[in-house]
């Protein structure tokens, strides 16, 4: 079987500025990669993160001698975690799941769930502006938190006091030192907080050694494939999976498993991203304790029959769409 591998630049627009400790973005840019064979089309997406020294530009051209290989899947090993791998990985998955007939939900044992509880996220911003945001997201049962080390107290009370029936992620992507993280405790320990997201630097995790807080902290930036989980215990007690740091579904169902046999709690999350690149993960939020898939609803416009976030909880996308073997009719991804 001959497969014609293609990759191509999307840039999808924001509803609003999202922001975070380490910057802002107004449209999400993904690379597309479109696997074809024997007259079906297997369709998957990256968002390239300049965090992790990736751009669109460095993504297509790691892409490159991949989509040129005389086997896609070849090709595919010989690439790293990122999202260069990840896009292709995708775009096979949904390739072979046509061609067999067989659903992903099937090859994997991990069916979508029909209605998920997911965190919406509060981007960064003043006080007042967060707590404008979290007022208009209060009916969901999860909410996230952007923070940064500028007076991250009066943020959290804001938000806290415009959704008071809500749990909370609390994310300074990286942002914190551990004296603010430590000063905070108290307030953190009095608000119904989920996880506290990657707080310190990647690479400052031995500062959580021992630690013992009153609440859940989570690896992001700190955990990309099985690999990284060991030197990540006695330190935190959940990670993130997401298929752009794993680089595709294949290497995020090792890391599942991986951080299950380590007693590691576990949360789905992704990227700013489109439906196309937020399904494939379902399959995988539905296993895990908690899930962060609200990418597609910052975008301005996303693919029709893509995933819905409604009230805090993500419905599947519509048949064909990806990864169920089914024709994408009517669908224009």
């Amino acid at each position: 079987m001959s497969i014609a591998v293609s990759a191509r630049p999307v840039s999808h627009p924001l509803k609003a500025p999202f922001r975070i400790s380490r910057g802002v973005k107004t449209a999400a840019d993904v690379v597309e990669v479109i696997a074809e064979a024997d007259g079906h089309v297997g369709r998957g997406e990256s968002v390239p993160y300049a965090r992790y020294g990736e751009s669109v530009d460095s993504v297509l051209a790691q892409l490159a001698p991949a989509l040129s290989a005389a086997d896609p899947e070849a090709g595919r090993a010989a690439l790293p975690p990122g999202a260069a791998r990840n896009a292709l990985d995708l775009a096979l998955w949904d390739l072979s799941a046509r061609r067999t007939g067989i659903s992903v939900a099937e090859a994997t044992s991990l069916p979508i769930p029909t209605d998920l509880v997911t965190a919406v996220t509060i981007s960064l911003d003043t006080p007042e502006a967060m707590e404008a945001a979290a007022r208009a997201v209060a009916d969901a049962p999860l909410i996230k938190i952007k923070l940064s080390a500028q007076d991250p107290a009066a943020r959290l009370r804001a938000v806290a006091a415009a959704a008071p029936n809500s749990r909370f992620i609390v994310d300074p992507n990286e942002g914190w030192t551990f004296d603010i993280l430590r000063e905070l405790k108290p307030l953190l320990a009095d608000l119904p907080i989920a996880l506290i997201e990657q707080p310190l630097p990647a690479g400052q995790d031995q500062a959580l050694e021992g630690w013992d807080p009153p609440f859940t902290v989570c690896a992001d930036e700190s955990v990309h494939v099985g690999g990284d989980l060991a030197a990540l215990r006695g330190r935190y007690q959940a990670v993130n999976l997401k298929l752009d740091k794993t680089g595709g579904l294949t290497e995020a169902l090792a890391l599942l498993k991986a951080a299950r046999a380590l007693d590691f709690q576990v949360m789905t999350g992704c990227m700013v991203a489109s439906s196309l690149g937020v399904a494939p993960a379902l399959h995988l939020g539905g296993a895990s304790d908690f899930a962060d898939l609200d990418g597609p609803w910052w975008l301005a416009v996303d693919h029709p029959g893509g995933l819905r976030v409604r009230r805090g909880r993500i419905t599947p996308p519509a048949p064909g769409f990806w990864g169920d073997g089914k024709r994408a009719e009517g669908l224009c991804l």
